[in-house]
C-alpha cells in the first residue's frame, strides 16, 4: 500500500530536481554557456507539452469510451510537422526577423501593430486556455485522490477542491521564479524549456513502462493482448467521418494556434535548422506516446470494477497489481503532462496581457514628465507575476464550475476549438497581402462569440450558465439560434457543430470585410514582410528619417531593457556606424532594428507606439512603399542597390561633415587654448616675480614675508601642476609611457582616489557600493588612481545641484569590469558630449575648473595606454563616465 504522505514527498522532491535543473540552466545562459540548450534535442523535446495530461491520462479514458478516435489528435500535429512543415518554418522565420513574443504579437504586428487585435487575441486566448488550465488541475488532483483512495483515505469534493488550489498555488510559484525573475529581449526561457525537456522524458519513460507492463506483466504477451482487443467492444467501433475530419483539422490548428505551442515552437526556437529534426523526431515521439494507449485501454476494461474512471486506468492498473513503484512512476508522468504545460501557457498568456494590455494602458495613464531607467521593465515584470497568478485562478475557478467530473477529452476539446479562433487571422496574414486588420477583427470577433455560445458555455452543464429552455427553444425563444442547433440544423455531433460554425463564420467574416476594406501603408507594408518574408527576412523597415534624438531613444530604451542592455545595444550600433560612444545615427533602419529589440521585451505594438512618441509618427517612407507596391524580386533588388548606394552616400557626407565640424571646432578651442595656457602661465609668473620682488626689501614684516612665501610656494605648486599635465599628456600621446603594473585591490584604489580628489571633505556625497569593488585588478595602480581622481574632482567642480551627489557603482559586464561615475547634475549637452576628450576642450565656463581643460583628455591616453577605456554615458539624468577595464586586468577576487 502506498503511503499518501510518501506520495506528497516524491511530488516534492520531483518539483526540487526540476527546479534545481531549471535554475542550472538559468545560470549557464546567463554565462554564455546555453549553446547545448539551443540544439536540436531539447528544442524537439519541448514541443512535448502538447502532449498534457489530455494525452497521458485522457486518451486511455478516450479509447475506452470511443475506440480509436483518439488517435485523432496525434494525427494533426503529424500532419503539420510532416505535411506544412513549410509553414511552421514560415512563422519561425517570421518570429525571428519581427522579434514576436506571443501569438498575439504576431497578430498584431502583421495588421499594422494595432494594439486592438493584440487585445482581443489575448482575451481569446485566455478564455480559449482556461478549461485546458482546469483540465490539468482535474487530472492532478483525480490522481493524487486515487492514491489517498488505496491508502485507506476517502476524499470529498472539498479535499479535491483543496488540493487543487494548492497545486495550482505551486505552479503559479513555479512559473513566476523561472519566467519572470528577469527580462530576456528574445522571451527565451532556457531553464524552463530545459525542464520541459526532462519531464518530456519522464513522461514517455513512464508511459512506455505502464505499457510494457500492462502487455507482458498483466494480459500475458502480444498474442493475448491482441486477443483480448479483438474481443472488446473498442474493435467494433465505427468512425464518423466528419467527426475524425473535425478531430484532426482541429488539433493540427491548435498544434499552432495554442499559445504554449506558439511560445516553444515559434518564440523558443533560436536555430531554424533543428525544424528539420522536428519534423520526424516529433511525429515519432507522438507514435511512442500513443503505442500503449489501447492496450491499457482494454485492459483495464477488463481488470478494473465497472464504473471505474478510464481516464486514470494509467496509475490504477498498476496500483490494482501491486506494483507501487510503476504507479509512482505513473503519476509523476501524468503529473510531468500537466505541470509543464500549464507553466508554459501561464507563461505565454502572461506575456501577451502585460505586452497587450497591462503595459499600454499603463503608458497611457502616465503624464509627460521625468522618467525612471528601467521603470517600463519593472511593470513588466510585475504585471506578468500577477498575470500568472490570475490565470491560475481562473484555471481553477473553471475547475469548481465544471465539478471536475467531465471527461479530459471533452474539456480538452473546448479548449481547442477556442484557441483555433485565431487561425483565418494567422493564416491569411501569413499568405494574403490584402488582409487587412478590420477582417481580422471581425473574424475574430464573429468566430469567438459564436465559440462561446456554442460550445464554451454549454462545457458547464445544462443549467449551470445556460438554462435548459435556452438549450431546447432558444434565447427569447428564437429556435436557429439554440447552442447546439444554430440556424435550425439539428443532428449534428456538438464537437462538429461548434467547429463548423464557429470556423465557417470566422472565416467568412475575415474574407468578406477584408475585401471590402482597404490596408493602409503600414498594413502593406507588414503584409509584404510577412508573406515574403523569406525575401524580406532582414526585418520591416517602417520608419522615415526624422528629427529623434539618440539621447532621447536610449533614455526610452533604458526605461524597457535597463541600462547596461540598453547602453550595449547603441554601443554596438555606434560602433556598427564607426562611431565611438553611444549614440549612433538616428537612421530609420537604425530605428526598425532597435523596435524590434524593444519587441522582444514589450511587444510590436507597444515597441512601435513608444518610439512613435518620439519619431513624431510612423510615416513610411517613399522607398519602403514601392517595395510594398513591387512584386518582382529583380526590381526589389534593384531598389536595395540603389537604397545601399544612397546609403553609404549619405554616411559619407554625415562623416565629412562630422570631421569638418570637429576640426573647426578643435581649431577655435586650439586658440582658446593657447590664450588659456598664456594666461595660466603669465599669472603665477606674474606673482612670483611680483612677490619676489617685494621679498628682497628689507622692511617687510616677519607675518607678511611668511605669507607672501606662502603664495610664491602655492603659485609655483600651481604652475608645477599644469607643467606636469602639459609633459603627461605629451608622454602618453607620443606612446612612451612607462607603467608601473602591480596587483591591488579596486576598493583601495577608489578610497585613496575619493581622499586625493578632496571629495571626502563633505561639499560632494559619494555613494558607493562596497560589495561590488571586491574586485583584484593587474594594472598601473597610480595611473588608474590617477583617472579616478580626475573624474572625482570634476563632479565636485561641475555639479551644480544644491546637495551634489556622486555615486560611484562597479560592475561587471560581459567579462569586462567596469566602473561608473555619475553626478546628480545637469550633465553635458549633447552637442558637447563629442569634444570633452579631446585636449584642447573645456566646458563654457572657463573659470570654475581653474585649469587648462586637460583632465578628461589625460584620462583616455592613460586608460588607452592600460588596454581600457573611459567613455560618456549619455541619458543618465546628470554627468556620467564608465571607465572600462580590460578583461584581462579585471580578475575576480578569490
Amino acid at each position: 500500500m502506498i503511503s499518501f504522505n510518501l506520495l506528497i514527498l516524491v511530488s516534492l522532491a520531483y518539483v526540487v530536481f526540476l527546479f534545481l535543473i531549471a535554475f542550472a540552466a538559468e545560470r549557464r545562459a546567463a554565462q554564455g554557456k546555453a549553446a547545448w540548450m539551443r540544439s536540436s534535442a531539447i528544442y524537439t523535446l519541448s514541443l512535448s507539452i502538447y502532449c498534457t495530461a489530455w494525452t497521458f491520462y485522457g486518451a486511455v479514458g478516450y479509447a475506452a469510451r470511443s475506440g480509436l478516435e483518439f488517435l485523432t489528435i496525434y494525427l494533426g500535429p503529424t500532419l503539420v510537422m510532416i505535411g506544412w512543415w513549410w509553414l511552421v518554418r514560415k512563422l519561425v522565420r517570421i518570429g525571428r526577423t519581427q522579434r514576436l513574443t506571443s501569438i498575439a504579437d504576431l497578430v498584431s504586428s502583421r495588421y499594422g501593430k494595432s494594439p486592438v487585435l493584440g487585445v482581443m487575441v489575448t482575451v481569446l486566448a485566455i478564455a480559449g486556455t482556461t478549461p485546458y488550465i482546469a483540465l490539468q488541475l482535474q487530472s492532478v488532483t483525480q490522481s493524487i485522490a486515487v492514491f489517498a483512495a488505496s491508502s485507506g483515505e476517502v476524499w470529498i469534493p472539498r479535499d479535491l477542491n483543496r488540493a487543487a488550489m494548492w497545486v495550482a498555488v505551486g505552479l503559479a510559484v513555479f512559473t513566476v521564479l523561472f519566467g519572470t525573475r528577469n527580462l530576456d529581449a528574445h522571451e527565451r526561457h532556457h531553464g524552463i524549456v530545459l525542464a520541459i525537456a526532462v519531464e518530456a522524458v519522464v513522461k514517455l519513460c513512464a508511459l512506455l513502462a505502464v505499457g510494457i507492463f500492462v502487455v507482458w506483466g498483466v494480459a500475458g504477451g502480444v498474442g493475448a493482448t491482441l486477443d483480448l482487443i479483438d474481443a472488446s467492444a473498442q474493435s467494433q467501433w465505427a468512425p464518423s467521418p466528419s467527426r475524425w475530419i473535425g478531430l484532426i483539422f482541429v488539433s493540427g490548428a491548435a498544434f499552432i494556434c495554442l499559445p504554449r505551442m506558439f511560445q516553444v515552437l515559434v518564440v523558443e526556437n533560436s536555430d531554424e535548422r533543428s525544424l528539420s529534426t522536428a519534423s520526424w523526431a516529433f511525429p515519432t515521439y507522438l507514435m511512442l506516446m500513443s503505442l500503449f494507449v489501447v492496450p491499457i485501454a482494454v485492459v483495464g476494461l477488463d481488470l478494473m470494477p465497472a464504473g471505474a474512471n478510464p481516464d486514470l486506468f494509467v496509475v490504477t492498473v498498476p496500483i490494482s497489481e501491486g506494483r507501487q513503484g510503476l504507479a509512482i512512476l505513473a503519476f509523476l508522468g501524468g503529473f510531468s503532462s500537466a505541470t509543464s504545460m500549464v507553466i508554459v501557457a501561464a507563461l505565454a498568456l502572461a506575456t501577451m496581457v502585460s505586452n497587450h494590455i497591462v503595459v499600454p494602458s499603463w503608458l497611457n495613464a502616465r503624464t509627460p514628465g521625468a522618467v525612471v531607467s528601467g521603470d517600463v521593465r519593472r511593470v513588466v515584470v510585475m504585471s506578468r507575476r500577477v498575470s500568472i497568478g490570475v490565470i491560475m485562478a481562473l484555471g481553477y475557478v473553471y475547475f469548481r464550475l465544471s465539478g471536475g467530473g467531465t471527461a479530459l477529452a471533452a474539456i480538452g476539446l473546448v479548449s481547442f476549438i477556442g484557441v483555433v479562433q485565431v487561425l483565418p487571422a494567422m493564416i491569411g496574414g501569413v499568405f494574403w497581402r490584402g488582409a487587412n486588420r478590420w477582417g481580422a477583427g471581425a473574424g475574430l470577433i464573429v468566430g469567438f462569440s459564436v465559440w462561446v455560445w456554442t460550445n464554451f458555455l454549454p462545457s458547464f452543464g445544462i443549467d449551470a450558465v445556460i438554462s435548459q429552455a435556452v438549450f431546447v427553444g432558444g434565447p427569447l425563444g428564437i429556435g436557429w439560434l439554440r447552442p447546439e442547433a444554430l440556424f435550425g440544423i439539428v443532428g449534428i455531433d456538438p464537437f462538429v457543430h461548434a467547429l463548423f460554425w464557429s470556423m465557417f463564420l470566422n472565416t467568412s467574416a475575415f474574407i468578406i470585410v477584408s475585401i471590402l476594406t482597404f490596408p493602409n501603408p503600414l498594413e502593406r507594408l507588414q503584409g509584404a514582410q510577412f508573406v515574403n518574408v523569406f525575401d524580406y527576412s532582414s526585418g520591416a523597415r517602417t520608419w522615415s528619417k526624422t528629427a529623434a534624438q539618440a539621447e532621447d531613444l536610449l533614455v526610452m530604451s533604458q526605461r524597457i531593457l535597463g541600462g547596461a542592455e540598453a547602453l550595449a545595444i547603441f554601443a554596438r550600433e555606434a560602433q556598427s556606424q564607426g562611431k565611438a560612444g553611444f549614440q549612433p545615427d538616428v537612421t530609420p533602419d537604425f530605428i526598425g532594428r532597435l523596435e524590434r529589440e524593444l519587441a522582444g521585451s514589450v511587444g510590436a505594438a507597444t515597441a512601435h507606439a513608444m518610439i512613435g512618441q518620439l519619431t513624431e509618427g510612423t510615416m513610411v517612407s517613399v522607398d519602403d512603399l514601392i517595395a510594398v507596391a513591387d512584386e518582382t524580386a529583380q526590381i526589389m533588388e534593384y531598389s536595395n542597390r540603389l537604397e545601399a548606394k544612397s546609403a553609404e552616400a549619405n554616411r559619407t557626407a554625415r562623416a565629412l561633415r562630422e570631421a569638418n565640424e570637429k576640426l573647426t571646432a578643435l581649431s577655435i578651442q586650439k586658440d582658446a587654448f593657447l590664450s588659456q595656457i598664456s594666461h595660466e602661465l603669465r599669472t603665477p609668473m606674474t606673482s612670483i616675480r611680483s612677490f619676489s620682488d617685494i621679498l628682497r626689501n628689507d622692511d617687510v614684516e616677519d607675518g607678511a614675508r611668511k605669507r607672501f612665501a606662502g603664495i610664491i610656494h602655492e603659485e609655483s605648486n600651481r604652475l608645477t601642476r599644469l607643467l606636469d599635465d602639459l609633459l603627461d599628456l605629451g608622454v602618453l600621446e607620443s606612446g612612451h609611457v612607462q607603467l608601473n603594473v602591480g596587483q591591488g585591490m579596486l576598493a583601495d584604489v577608489l578610497d585613496r582616489a575619493v581622499i586625493a580628489s578632496g571629495a571626502d571633505n563633505g561639499k560632494l556625497a559619494i555613494v558607493r557600493k562596497a560589495g561590488n569593488e571586491a574586485v583584484s585588478v593587474r594594472t598601473d595602480l597610480d595611473r588608474l588612481a590617477q583617472v579616478f581622481i580626475n573624474l572625482i574632482s570634476n563632479a565636485a567642480k561641475y555639479c551644480a545641484d544644491e546637495s551634489p551627489q556622486l555615486l560611484i557603482i562597479v560592475r561587471q559586464l560581459t567579462g569586462q569590469t567596469v566602473v561608473d561615475f555619475c553626478d546628480n547634475g545637469a550633465g553635458i549637452p549633447s552637442e558637447s558630449q563629442s569634444m570633452i576628450f579631446e585636449k584642447f576642450s573645456r566646458l563654457e565656463d572657463e573659470g570654475k575648473a581653474g585649469g587648462a581643460g586637460l583632465g578628461l583628455a589625460i584620462c583616455r591616453q592613460i586608460m588607452g595606454a592600460l588596454g581600457g577605456d573611459v567613455t560618456y554615458l549619455p541619458g543618465q539624468g546628470g554627468a556620467a563616465f564608465r571607465v572600462t577595464l580590460p578583461e584581462a586586468q579585471a580578475l575576480a577576487a578569490q
